[in-house]
């Protein structure tokens, strides 16, 4: 790793242009102070006054192959010398490439990707083809979700980000399995799992299953908590979408190409969607593409009809190089076999010994590089530490004391995500698990046991 060269003078200059000239996205614009980061790596980056951040956000979550991967960077610059950009209506080299190491990773019988430019327009396309595949129109999505910010994806969203922006008609909402918080009294995994399955067959049936065209699902749902389903829970949708002819999409946005430890979140529950959406760790984001990966059946429909939908970039030559670095490095480098092994070894015992010494922390759950805690306030009640959709202070004292100790948290909420690079070493991992104790500590003092 190189050492960074600190320029806190620029820093400084870098600050006021975005202050002056960016709006930010879901922020009050007065009311943030963003971080001016000057370079990353691997699963660090630095600020303009040479301080280093374990990353253990990924960003936004999309970092799967970590900071400046070489593989990836070089693909990129000898694709811009080559072919810098392409109308999506021509074929090209490096777009079939892409989108053939992309089938070739999906269940078989799906064959065809369709191109966007973010986890949003992703879903947003895979509603408009169930809808128009089916002749319906209704979309069934978690309220514990996030799909997006695009008028479709936004109103498929559960959590309140949706409130402002339901814009869009014919989406409906139900309770997914949340053992710890459960919606349905269940004492165990069983019992969610089974009394999730009736709940959701329930509004299915009350929705009138003629009129839905697709369940949207996230394979683990992110934002809302990393919430791993519990055995059976995927396959028992999967068989309530057969029975009424409606539409499985899986939206593996956040939890897909390695984030959970496999290809793809719902490989591990034996189940296969009839829609596939991604994102983020296809390329880890280091230039903008996502997509749809399509079954052969949904394919079919549009082979004599019109698709009705399309962007400028879909499928953009400088983001399909960095698909195929990406997923050829992440398997010549056994990328996922170390997420779950550093999930296994590190991760997983760690994070539970954090919860066993912390009473803040109501529950650790998670798999892989994707692992999320339920803060509390108290222990007995399992009260949030923080309202639902609430300001917080709790969490602002939780980030200013990450950061203060070089860690870039990821939270939303009282949810905690640990969520670094599919890459980070088990040296870095526990690096950042010793941080996260001293910072819990002070997050205790918050807690009423």
């Amino acid at each position: 790793m190189t050492d960074h060269i600190a320029d806190p003078a620029r820093g400084v200059e870098v600050l006021a242009m975005d202050r002056r000239h960016v709006f930010h996205s879901w922020s009050a614009q007065k009311k943030i102070r963003p971080l001016a980061v000057a370079r990353a790596e691997g699963s660090w980056f630095w600020d303009f006054d040479g301080k280093r951040y374990l990353d253990f956000s990924s960003q936004m979550v999309n970092t799967n192959i970590g900071h400046q991967h070489p593989r990836v960077t070089a693909a990129i610059a000898e694709q811009a010398v080559k072919l810098s950009t392409v109308a999506p209506e021509h074929a090209n080299e490096v777009r079939g490439e892409a989108a053939g190491r992309i089938a070739e990773l999906a269940p078989e019988d799906m064959h065809k990707v369709f191109f966007a430019n973010s986890g949003s327009e992703a879903n947003e396309n895979a509603i408009r083809m169930a809808r128009i595949h089916t002749g319906r129109s209704k979309v069934l999505s978690f309220y514990r979700s996030f799909h997006g910010n695009t008028a479709v994806s936004a109103a498929s969203t559960g959590d309140n980000r949706r409130w402002s922006n339901e814009y869009a008609t014919g989406h409906v909402h139900f309770f997914g399995p949340y053992l710890f918080r459960s919606a349905f009294w269940a004492n165990s995994e069983g019992e969610e799992c089974a009394r999730a399955l009736h709940h959701l067959e329930q509004v299915i049936q009350m929705e009138n299953p003629s009129s839905i065209a697709a369940v949207l699902m996230e394979s683990i749902v992110g934002t809302a908590g990393v919430l791993v389903p519990p055995p059976g829970y995927l396959a028992g949708v999967r068989k309530l979408c057969d029975k009424y002819g409606i539409i499985y999409i899986a939206d593996e946005v956040m939890c897909g190409f390695g984030r959970a430890g496999s290809w793809f979140a719902f490989e591990q529950h034996g189940v296969v969607p009839d829609l596939i959406t991604f994102a983020k760790g296809a390329n880890s984001g280091y230039v903008p593409i996502s997509g749809v990966i399509i079954s052969d059946k949904i394919a079919a429909t549009f082979d004599d009809q019109v698709f009705p939908g399309g962007m400028t970039y879909s499928g953009h030559p400088l983001a399909c190089a960095s698909v195929v670095a990406t997923i050829d490095a992440m398997k010549d480098e056994r990328i996922l076999e170390n997420a779950v092994s550093v999930g296994n070894e590190v991760f997983g015992p760690g994070l539970r010994e954090l919860a066993r010494r912390h009473p803040v922390i109501g529950e650790v759950r998670g798999q892989a590089v994707f692992w999320g805690m339920d803060l509390v306030s108290n222990p007995e009640t399992r009260e949030p530490l923080v309202p639902f959709g609430a300001s917080s202070e709790p969490m602002a004292r939780y980030k200013t004391e990450c950061l203060a100790r070089g860690l870039m948290p990821s939270f939303r909420n009282s949810w905690i995500r640990v969520v670094p690079p599919c890459t980070i070493s088990e040296a870095e991992a526990k690096e950042g698990l010793e941080i996260l104790d001293d910072v819990l500590a002070v997050m205790d003092k918050y807690c009423g046991a």
